[in-house]
């Protein structure tokens, strides 16, 4: 039956065409975008899990920066302990030559003093991004005299909560012992070369310090004068000794840090990089696979519009009846 009302052929081939066009934009978005899943509306549970885990490598490239500076903080302490046992080297040299008869004292002790400001320098440099481990100003400062808490990870648990763990490093100093961290502390005895606890756990009958606090001036300074005796001289060089050989225990286990902090840095990377992996193979389109499936849809669009042309010459052919 041949209609002047209704061209069958055509509606079918016109229908087939706009679901050609719509499969067509829908390739066209894949192929542009590089995703197979954009919206919800695709996959709801890829985009939804897709969407988190987004979220989440977010998050650890936050606690990545947040370690890289960590790593500078600690690598400025671990710089200036190493540079103030350095110094202490030669404080230590210093003593040793003035046991020998007939040295003028003063002019080591002049020395002396030159060490001493390069030891409160190094101790007042050493600060990155607000933070320094080697100069205590309040000591009543749970943030100075206590746990160190560095950021190391991002946690998301079998129940959907999250949480961040962190690296502990405990700076707290113990009172009139050798357990300081500091260089310097202007309270006195939570800093190793303020601290009188070298002196006084050796039973000396002087409470020696390196260098007296600046709010804490309640003990000798290791000063030589004329009247410094050979056992006083003895005693400052073995509290010197002690002292650097806690510099070199503390200043080891900033090195320990900074190699934790580094192995939970490159944690961090492989850990997001298996992230961003599985996204892609959730949302990821096939480049190979819709560029084929592009060029069939477009080869499918062309044959469509020959068939609608088609479809409509029926029309043309009753109108040549009416000639």
């Amino acid at each position: 039956m041949t209609s002047i009302l209704t061209n069958a052929g055509a509606v079918s081939a016109l229908q087939t065409l706009r679901a050609l066009n719509s499969s067509m934009m829908d390739a066209q978005g894949r192929v542009s975008s590089g995703l197979r899943v954009q919206t919800a509306e695709d996959n709801v549970a890829y985009w939804a899990v897709a969407t988190t885990m987004r979220s989440d490598s977010m998050a650890l490239d936050a606690v990545s920066d947040a370690l890289g500076i960590s790593e500078s903080i600690v690598n400025t302490a671990y710089a200036g302990m190493s540079s103030a046992i350095e110094v202490m080297h030669q404080v230590k040299a210093k003593l040793v030559a003035a046991h020998e008869d007939g040295v003028d004292k003063v002019k080591i002790n002049t020395e002396l003093d030159q060490l001493k400001d390069q030891l409160r320098s190094i101790a007042d440099s050493a600060s990155f991004a607000g933070q320094n481990w080697l100069h205590m100003t309040d000591p009543t400062d749970p943030m100075q005299n206590g746990v160190k808490s560095l950021p190391a990870s991002f946690v998301r648990n079998e129940a959907g909560g999250v949480a961040i763990t962190n690296i502990k490093f405990d700076m707290t100093a113990v009172f009139d012992t050798d357990q300081v961290f500091y260089l310097v502390s202007d309270g006195g005895c939570d800093g190793i070369i303020t601290n009188s606890g070298f002196a006084t756990m050796q039973g000396y009958s002087q409470d020696w310090v390196l260098i007296s606090g600046a709010n804490h001036g309640g003990h000798p300074e290791i000063t030589l004068t004329p009247e410094t005796t050979r056992q006083e001289l003895e005693e400052m060089t073995v509290v010197v000794d002690l002292m650097t050989e806690r510099m070199i225990k503390v200043a080891s286990m900033f090195g320990a840090l900074e190699s934790r902090i580094s192995l939970s840095s490159a944690f961090l990377e492989n850990l997001s990089d298996a992230i961003g992996q599985g996204i892609g193979r959730l949302v990821d389109a096939d480049m190979n696979e819709e560029s084929t499936r592009l060029k069939a849809l477009e080869t499918q669009q062309q044959l469509g519009l020959q068939t609608l042309q088609i479809a409509n010459t029926n029309a043309e052919g009753v109108l040549r009846l009416f000639q």
